[in-house]
């Protein structure tokens, strides 16, 4: 293999898109990545695809079509008895997604003609990349770009060591092989809530500890409270500020000590998951030997572009700034090979949208009330609950609502929160209307079909501009 174009390390939902779109551009790519599947497959894809967003959406979906039996469908007249799990099935179908979408990849891979390296990546300088086979056969690779897309991995904790049975991380929890009669979670983000809703739905008791006081405190306060308020009244035991002190795991089940404010507590659950975040997956990778920049928090310093301190080499995804988030990654992966490639490119953090998969589903784009309070910036805030749309009345979908905030002079979207059913697809008309600077007006003014839930969004929107007709 003589000089590369580019050579991206990492196969998720950031790397292997650059990948793609570098070879769509005419560059020479390869793409290497460490993850083997339980066979010891080569398995592209990322954290995303092989043990994040892809498998857990695949169990909440299946857990939320259970719950549905018998907390949803006997009002609209549908009663089913004896319905049961078949947990065995329902990780069968997920890790048949998985798989299925992971021959998807590795054909995208081939059908572009980027070469797909399974091998650990180390960087030995600014152009060159030593490769390390599963047989332990290294080679040198170089390359005139290279395109850092190592991910993340979760955060531990010493309070709670990993055993890889009864404690265990995100990836263990989407992998049991019998519900837990008690679930224990640590960590009240997005990813406790999520793994939470699929066991409890699927019949666990669920605790979730939380050392915030806070309840997610990315989202809107109004949206944040409602939403959990709505989840415990699923059964989440969702307990804030609440800080594991230590864990001893028995034979068969986890004692986990915690204290609040007022005094110290004992848990004991039969499995117990941590779910405190996620880091950058650097530690491995050789950043010195390039002379690579890293901030405060321990991540690659880039440009909106994707470039780092180094000229040629760039990086996107979890080990950079920002949310780590998939679609971000593949955003910032698509500027990045096309910067590389001579066009021109650049992100627009400002319009990421964010997406928590519970029921009901809570999504935002843009600010806060709380981030323009303390920015100075003058905005108006307006509101429209679900139980005035039609369609979600007639669905039975009617928990929730859209919050817009738009500035105060020039009426300019500023933020979009949203809780409620299909939230992280009304989301999308949000970010298309931010990106494109659209007013709060413009949103008005936009013609929605009846009866859909996207009316929350135009509703809202009149209400903004002093319109409001159902409300």
């Amino acid at each position: 293999m003589g000089q590369l174009d580019v050579l991206v390390i990492g196969a998720g939902p950031g790397g292997y898109v650059c990948a793609i779109r570098a070879a769509q551009l005419g560059l020479s790519t390869a793409c290497v990545d460490r993850w083997l599947d339980e066979d010891g497959v080569p398995a592209p894809g990322g954290t995303c695809l092989n043990a994040g967003c892809i498998p857990s959406k695949a169990l909440l979906d299946s857990s939320h079509r259970f719950a549905d039996l018998a907390n949803r469908l006997p009002e609209h007249g549908i009663r089913i008895s004896g319905a049961r799990v078949d947990l065995a099935a329902m990780q069968s179908r997920k890790s048949e997604v998985v798989a299925t979408l992971r021959t998807g990849v590795r054909g995208l891979l081939r059908k572009n003609a980027v070469e797909y390296i399974c091998g650990e990546a180390r960087l030995t300088g600014s152009g060159t990349v030593e490769i390390k086979s599963p047989d332990g056969k290294a080679r040198t690779v170089e390359a005139a770009h290279i395109v850092i897309a190592t991910g993340s991995r979760p955060v531990a904790i010493d309070a709670a060591p990993l055993d890889g049975d009864l404690v265990v991380d995100s990836s263990g929890a989407l992998a049991f092989t019998k519900v837990p009669k008690r679930l224990g979670i640590i960590g009240a983000g997005v990813i406790g809530l999520e793994l939470g809703s699929v066991w409890s739905r699927l019949g666990a008791e669920v605790t979730i500890l939380e050392a915030l006081d806070e309840f997610l405190p990315p989202v809107e306060r109004q949206i944040a409270d409602r939403a959990l308020t709505v989840l415990r009244e699923q059964g989440l035991d969702i307990r804030l500020g609440s800080t594991v002190r230590s864990t001893r795991t028995g034979k068969t089940s986890v004692r986990v000590i915690y204290s609040d404010r007022e005094e110290a507590h004992r848990l004991s659950v039969d499995r117990l998951v941590v779910a405190v975040g996620r880091r950058p997956e650097l530690d491995a990778l050789g950043l010195e030997a390039a002379g690579i920049a890293l901030d405060a928090a321990g991540r690659i310093e880039t440009s909106s572009q994707g470039r780092t301190n180094v000229p040629n080499i760039f990086a996107i995804g979890d080990c950079t700034g920002g949310p780590m988030l998939a679609h971000k990654a593949s955003e910032e992966g698509l500027v990045a090979a096309e910067v590389i490639a001579g066009h021109w490119g650049a992100i627009d953090h400002r319009c990421v949208p964010s997406v928590v998969y519970t029921d009901p589903e809570i999504a935002w784009v843009g600010k806060t009330p709380e981030e323009l309070d303390r920015e100075g910036v003058p905005y108006h805030s307006r509101r429209f609950p679900f139980q005035a749309l039609g369609r979600a009345r007639a669905a039975g979908d009617s928990e929730g609502l859209v919050k817009i905030l738009a500035h105060r002079d020039n009426d300019e979207l500023l933020g979009v929160h949203v809780l409620g059913a299909a939230a992280s697809e009304l989301v999308a008309e949000a970010v298309l209307a931010m990106e494109f600077r659209a007013s709060a007006e413009d949103l008005a003014r936009t013609i929605h079909a009846h009866p859909t839930l996207s009316e929350a969004l135009h509703e809202a929107a009149l209400a903004s501009a002093g319109r409001a007709i159902h409300v």
